[in-house]
């Protein structure tokens, strides 16, 4: 995935983040308005024809309008994702894109994720060649950054900040092979026990049957949750994607006080979170309920002072009972007298 790149990643590191788009791309400094506004409406031209409205109304006779189906994209689609601010020539070569229709090798020159996010890149790729879609053999050269994460949709969790959207975007990066069989085989390697055929999708849900209520797993939390290492409190090793083998599968990593979530899909608003209400699981408990995680303090005391007041007032009851008794027996017996 990345080895064509290694050697130019440094230099690319060293003047990228000259520029303004890498400088965004790092998070070092937002891109100032007048720009944004600039960038978009520059975007404009593309969205005459990459668009529902562009199909529907081509600008231009003779046109293939069914290439233009595969590459539509629309602007209330595209602007808020985290490429959004950016003009689409940063990432596609003008050269390529001057004339209508597009050069034919206009595609295989979009510009390469390390000329913004390379240092990203030298980062995260030690974590990719360890995890099993780089282990598998001949399935690491088909990869790029763009198999996973859709540059013209995604938000970075920092940004997106719900925890159910959250899953809902990085799970459909993985569904999207491990839940079609068609995506599935783009990427299969070779069948070990039938030479000449391609590894057949596992059914996920066959895979996954060992896990109580598994949709509302996969509603809940990210794939990555389970099928990621965790090295240190709050470093996910997020690319370094495990085989089932090796996935977490104690209940108890997350069904406790101590969940892991805290330091994963929930690590972006624990700090904030913390401040505001005084317990490092509210997030948890504001966002969805997981047993055993979502414990509050106050709650917990609540509910201990409701129960021992409740077995008090049993043991009250039973004890003014048994003297009642006792009255009655030694009245009746007065009277006999």
């Amino acid at each position: 995935m990345f080895n064509n790149w290694r050697r130019s990643l440094l230099a690319l590191t060293s003047i990228g983040f000259c520029w303004s788009s890498i400088a965004f791309a790092a998070g070092d400094a937002p891109i100032d308005k007048a720009t944004i506004e600039k960038n978009r409406k520059a975007n404009e031209a593309c969205y005459a024809c990459h668009s529902a409205e562009g199909i529907a109304k081509p600008p231009k006779a003779g046109l293939d309008l069914s290439m233009l189906k595969d590459s539509r994209l629309e602007p209330e689609i595209f602007n808020p994702s985290d490429h959004g601010v950016m003009d689409c020539r940063q990432c596609h070569a003008p050269n390529h894109y001057n004339d209508f229709p597009h050069a034919e090798e206009g595609k295989a020159a979009t510009s390469p994720c390390t000329e913004c996010h390379a240092a990203k890149v030298l980062r995260l790729e030690p974590q990719f060649n360890a995890s099993v879609h780089a282990k598998v053999k001949g399935v690491k050269e088909k990869f790029t950054c763009s198999t996973c994460h859709n540059a013209h949709v995604n938000i970075v969790a920092l940004r997106l900040k719900d925890p159910a959207k959250i899953v809902a975007q990085d799970n459909h990066g993985c569904l999207e092979c491990h839940n079609s069989n068609q995506t599935f085989e783009k990427f299969a390697p070779a069948d070990e026990k039938k030479p000449g055929l391609k590894k057949k999708r596992p059914d996920i849900d066959t895979i996954h049957s060992w896990l109580p209520n598994t949709k509302a797993h996969w509603n809940a939390v990210r794939c990555v949750e389970c099928h990621s290492p965790e090295v240190a409190a709050g470093k996910m090793l997020s690319h370094e994607v495990l085989n089932k083998e090796k996935a977490e599968k104690k209940c108890l990593t997350c069904h406790s006080a101590n969940s892991s979530l805290k330091t994963r899909l929930y690590r972006h608003l624990v700090k904030d979170e913390q401040q505001k209400y005084g317990f490092t699981n509210s997030v948890i408990l504001s966002n969805s309920y997981v047993i055993g995680a979502t414990r509050h303090p106050l709650l917990d005391s609540i509910l201990i002072g409701l129960v021992i007041l409740t077995l008090a007032g049993v043991l009250a009851h039973g004890a003014l009972r048994i003297v009642a008794a006792l009255t009655r027996k030694n009245k009746d017996e007065g009277e006999k007298k």
